[in-house]
């Protein structure tokens, strides 16, 4: 497994972790439908853009134009995908009221222009964290920052998640 799909597989399982951490404190099932269909979006989301990632030149990754394509084009598979949710977790996407149109497809336009948007954002600030990753490292001082950052990080959200929701 190569680091950029490794690194989307990490995002995706921290992504449906923290919902599962949600629905434990709202004491909700897995299954039930606000946390399953999330869970499913994740995992769908993460599909698409590493399929699409896999196909897409190396050299063409690096134009943000290209990556605002790659973002919109995975959102657009991901939202497609979506209405199969009912096979994984029973409960059957949401509709449009009035109309059988699942509610992904019809604010397909909004994810697609959030994706076209997001995606360039995190290459550039992917490329911006691996500069500064460098330049400590030559200065052999990340050694035990990186053992304890991103276990702190992780145990940062977990608080907030659970400060909001006893708010």
């Amino acid at each position: 497994m190569t680091r950029r799909v490794l690194g989307v597989a990490l995002l995706i399982a921290i992504a449906c972790l923290f919902k599962m951490f949600d629905a434990l404190l709202l004491s909700l099932p897995i299954q039930h439908g606000a946390v399953g269909n999330p869970i499913f979006a994740f995992l769908m989301e993460g599909l698409a853009f590493l399929i699409l990632l896999s196909i897409y030149a190396e050299k063409k990754k690096h134009k943000t134009g290209r990556q605002a394509v790659l973002g919109g084009m995975s959102a657009l598979l991901a939202v497609n995908l979506f209405p199969l949710v009912k096979f994984a977790t029973g409960i059957p996407a949401c509709v449009y009221p009035g109309t059988t149109t699942p509610l992904s497809l019809y604010y397909a336009p909004i994810a697609v222009i959030f994706s076209c948007v997001t995606v360039p954002l995190g290459f550039w600030a992917a490329a911006k964290i691996m500069t500064l990753e460098t330049k400590l490292e030559e200065a052999n001082r990340i050694k035990k920052l990186r053992l304890i950052a991103s276990p702190a990080t992780l145990l940062l959200c977990l608080v907030i998640i659970t400060l909001i929701r006893l708010i």
